[in-house]
């Protein structure tokens, strides 16, 4: 049986998770990942993008598909083949306006054709 203690701790681990994966306001999809994905390894899915569209994109119903069209299958892979960074230090975060999904100009999103 679990004391309140118990309880109590888990809430709060539960409550600082949810506060470390949250999208800050202000923040572009990529440098949300690429902030996320230094504290939280990356699951095989596109979690922490959903994670940004629900908070801050509601409307984006196709994120998704654009990213894997993009050859972002997963959250890192978004990272390394969907947008690259223009500079080796991204922080802060230029800035996205809300309901948007389009990186800030810290970024530049790779087209097809594109090379490495």
């Amino acid at each position: 049986m679990e004391s309140a203690i118990d309880i109590q701790a888990e809430t709060f681990v539960r409550d600082l998770a949810a506060a470390i994966v949250a999208p800050r306001e202000g923040e572009c999809l990529a440098c949300y990942l690429d902030r996320v994905l230094r504290d939280a390894p990356c699951d095989g899915s596109l979690r922490l993008s959903r994670t940004y569209r629900d908070a801050r994109a509601p409307r984006a119903v196709a994120l998704e598909d654009r990213l894997q069209d993009g050859g972002g299958f997963c959250d890192c892979e978004v990272l390394m083949n969907v947008y690259w960074s223009k500079t080796d230090e991204v922080k802060p975060c230029h800035g996205a306006r809300r309901g948007s999904t389009k990186p800030c100009d810290l970024w530049y999103r790779r087209t097809r054709g594109d090379r490495w």
